[in-house]
Formats: C-alpha cells, structure tokens, sequence
C-alpha cells in the first residue's frame, strides 16, 4: 500500500489517498494514540469514492473514532468500464426513459460488479489491517449487494449497516439467508426506484438474528442526517 496524499482536516481527521497495484482508495482516521475500529464503506452500485455524500459520511464516523477506508474497486468509480458494463448502462438509460421493465438490465450490471468488486475490497482489508493503529473488528456500511457478499465471504466483517437504496441481484437476494452478523438497513418509504416490498423481503430474508430496520419518509435522498449518528451508535455496540 503506497499513501500518495496526506493532509489533515479542520476536525482532526487524517486523510489519505493510497494506491495498492491498481487500486485506488482513500483512508480516514481519527487523532487517537490507541488502535482503533476499521468500517469499510462502500457506495451503491459501484458510484465513485470520491462520491460527495460518502466523504462526508466517511469523515465524520472518522471523527467519532473510527478508521474509515473506501476504493474504487473493479469496474467501479474512475477505474476502468467494461464495454459489456457501458452497453448495460446504454440499454438501462433507455428502458428507464420508455417506461419498460429494467430489473434483467440491472441484473446483468449489478452482478458482474459486485463479483469483480469483491476481490479487491478483500485485498484492501488484508493491506488495512496490517497498518500500525487500525485493528478488527471490522465494520462494513453502504452499498448492500456487495456488502452481502462480503458478509458470506468475509468472517473478519462482524456487523453491516446497509442503504436499500441501490438494486440487490437475485443471487445476494438468495445469499442473504447466510448473513447472521448484527445488521442495520435504512430504508427510504418513498424510493420510487427501489420497491418497499423488496426491500422489506430481503431485510426479513437475512439471517441475523441481531437485525434493525429503519425507515423514513422521503424519496432516494432524502435519508435524515441523524441516521448516520445513529449508524456511528449501532457500529459503536459491536466495534468498540
């Protein structure tokens, strides 16, 4: 892991960028002598680390003692589309606009993503665990597919905070019986791209037997800011 930026913000917060091979990613930790808690945090749908409200996220759990690291993994942010990934993109743009069904679209482009996401995020937890003054348990927030799958995958990711806001494929639909960690899922009741329904199915889906639904009126971005001091609260009962 190479750190190829640093500064320090106004709250205290360290900030990093890092390269580790062709990953790109950014890490934020708080001022504290002892090691602290990591939360991965990932946003929907592979949308970029540099992504304006997931910094904004990411800095302030820092601030309230965390270790907070994301990437642009495959497929996701500035790296590198697939043409197979663009022509996806192109048919769901289109399908959107006509009014037609698009849950075979999004399929066939969330999919791929969460399975090329997957390694790399794996090989940034190995690279951030082994710096001085971070350590597990490992938190995960954000992007719900990929974070699914992770949870199967991954037993260093003790608890999740999911956003229903991004499309799940059927496959982590399925895979969701096998996420037993402590859970939190924030649902918007008023998210005309994500069905309710399907939101409330997958959340009884999962097998956690510690799991918190919270909902709140509004469309896709309109999640209130205190759940995000709720999610630090929830994170804080099992990382701390």
């Amino acid at each position: 892991m190479d750190f190829t930026t640093e500064r320090r913000l106004e709250d205290g917060v360290l900030e990093r960028e890092f390269t580790l091979g062709e990953i790109p990613g950014t890490l934020w930790t708080p001022e504290s002598a002892a090691p602290v808690p990591l939360i991965l945090m990932a946003h929907n749908n592979g949308l970029p680390k540099a992504e304006p409200r997931l910094v904004a996220r990411a800095r302030l759990s820092a601030a309230a003692g965390y270790a907070v690291a994301s990437i642009d993994a495959a497929g996701c942010g500035d790296r590198p589309r697939s043409a197979a990934a663009e022509q996806a993109r192109a048919d769901l743009r289109r399908a959107m606009r006509a009014g037609e069904p698009v849950d075979d679209l999004f399929e066939s482009l969330v999919g791929p993503l969460v399975e090329q996401a997957v390694p790399d995020w794996r090989t940034a937890l190995d690279a951030l665990l082994a710096l001085p003054g971070i350590t597990g348990p490992v938190g995960y927030s954000g992007w719900t597919a990929l974070g699914i799958r992770l949870a199967v995958l991954e037993p260093r990711i003790a608890v999740a905070g999911f956003f229903a806001g991004g499309y799940v494929p059927r496959a982590q639909r399925e895979e969701a019986r096998q996420v037993t960690i402590p859970l939190l899922l924030l649902l918007q009741w008023d998210d005309d791209g994500n069905p309710r329904q399907r939101a409330l199915d997958l959340f009884d889906a999962f097998g956690s037997k510690e799991k918190t639904l919270h909902a709140n009126l509004g469309g896709h971005l309109g999640t209130p800011w205190f759940e995000r001091e709720d999610g630090d609260r929830f994170f804080g009962r099992h990382l701390k």
